[in-house]
This record gives C-alpha cells, structure tokens and sequence, in this order.
C-alpha cells in the first residue's frame, strides 16, 4: 500500500511540474485556482460542411442497413430464446448470450426491440404475437 501511494504521489508531481507548459495549460485543473469562475477556456471551432445528394443517400442507405441489422439479430435471439436452442449448452438464455455474444441482459432486450419494431411494420398487436389469449 505504502508503494501504491509514492506512485501517485510520484505521477501527480510529474504532472504539476509540466502543467506550467503553454500546451498543457487547457488540461490544467481549474479548482486549484483562486476562483475557477473566471478561467478562459480555449475552443476551437471545426468547419462542419453540408453532405452532397449522394452523401445523404449513402447514410440513408447505411442506417437502413444497420436498422436490418438490428432488427434481424433480434428476431434471431427470439428465435434462439423461444426454441430453447440454447440448452445444450447453458442452463439460461442469459447465460448463453453472455457467454456466446458477450451480451449482458440490457443487449439481449434486442429481441422486445424487434418485437416491437415489427408490430410496428406491420401494424398488429403486441398480445396477438405474444400468444396471449
């Protein structure tokens, strides 16, 4: 513990010594001021052009793309998750998309996004796809 602290105290000195440098000065910490309220900021602006026609229609094509994308991995999980094909392998559908995809639970909701995305195309009701009856 004793070693852990001399390094920070090590990194911190490092860092104070070069914070008096012209390009270290945006970094510097500005609670150590007298009053931060009036620290200058520096920002530099970035030129932003318009997308041509074909730029426009390129994103549109690839957000289509990634929209597909989504849509189909959902529809797959629901499957995976549904048919149980899983179990072979793991005890739980959270289980095997942790371990097989690295997905945790928030990344498994992939399949109510896609169930509700295809209500939507479609226009039918939730309780219709879900079999309650």
């Amino acid at each position: 513990m004793d070693k852990s602290t001399r390094k920070s105290k090590k990194s911190t000195s490092v860092a104070s010594t070069d914070s008096t440098s012209p390009a270290n000065s945006a970094n510097e910490d500005i609670s150590q001021q007298v009053d931060p309220a009036t620290a200058t900021i520096t920002v530099s602006a970035v030129e932003v052009t318009e997308l041509t026609q074909e730029e426009q229609s390129d994103r549109l094509h690839l957000e289509r793309k990634v929209e597909r994308a989504f849509f189909e991995a959902g529809k797959a999980l629901i499957e995976l998750r549904d048919r149980r094909l899983y179990r072979s392998t793991h005890k739980t559908f959270d289980e095997y998309c942790l371990d097989r995809f690295g997905y945790n639970r928030s990344r498994v909701n992939y399949c109510r996004v896609a169930v509700v995305f295809d209500n939507i195309v479609t226009g039918t009701n939730c309780s219709q796809n879900e079999g309650v009856g």
